[in-house]
């Protein structure tokens, strides 16, 4: 989890500054505009902090942040592959599909590292 917990929360901190460039918050039409999506990262992204935390420090919380962490990795792939099939134009650059990968490379070693031994 130590190892995968990190690359996870990269990617997806990635993921979001190029959402930001391709105006995210419009393809999932959320309200707020660009003041929703920057509320939504708040929240998101001091909710993985924190888990990772949790993790450095062993807490018993710990494995639940993983699975949390490693489903947003995952999940976060999964939306944009279906975006991409259904023939959505954004995410289509060389770095913003590395991005995408690294989700869900990290999410699903994260998931992995994160089952009960």
């Amino acid at each position: 989890m130590e190892r995968w917990y990190p690359a996870t929360l990269l990617a997806l901190i990635l993921h979001q500054i190029d959402a930001a460039f391709w105006e995210e918050w419009k393809m999932f039409h959320a309200p707020g505009g660009i003041q929703g999506f920057l509320l939504f990262n708040l929240l998101a992204v001091g909710v993985v902090l924190h888990g990772y935390r949790q993790v450095l420090l062993g807490r018993p919380s710990a494995r639940r942040y993983a699975v949390l962490c490693g489903a947003l990795g995952v999940g976060t792939a999964a939306i944009h592959l279906g975006f991409a099939v259904a023939g959505s134009n954004e995410f289509h650059l060389p770095l913003s599909i590395a991005a995408l990968l690294a989700c869900l490379v990290a999410g699903g070693g994260l998931l992995l590292s994160s089952r009960p031994r």
